[in-house]
């Protein structure tokens, strides 16, 4: 097997993956309630739903168009923030839910 061609494949593992884990993100966002964002004491509901919601529209844009380094960057950072989503605010929402 050709190095490029698993260098391809791995590409193509990685980018869905992430867009596995954005789409996730931008879901479980939407099912909480605002008042349970302000209750544990993180961004409101618009805010996360916003970045989350830009995350995988730039997820989703690698997909058809070639774009530039410069969204890139921005994708790596959506990326950032669609993990801290998933380690520490809905791990915080649940929590309010179990009370």
């Amino acid at each position: 097997m050709d190095v490029f061609v698993l260098e391809g494949w791995i590409y193509l593992a990685v980018f869905f993956l992430l867009l596995v884990i954005k789409i996730f993100a931008f879901a479980n966002s939407l099912l909480y309630s605002a008042e349970s964002y302000v209750a544990a004491d993180r961004r409101n509901k618009t805010t996360w739903c916003a970045v989350l919601g830009v995350a995988l529209l730039l997820q989703l844009a690698q997909l058809v168009l070639p774009l530039p380094l410069f969204f890139s960057i921005i994708n790596f950072g959506m990326t950032i923030a669609a993990l801290v989503y998933l380690a520490d605010v809905r791990p915080a929402l649940a929590g309010l839910r179990r009370r």
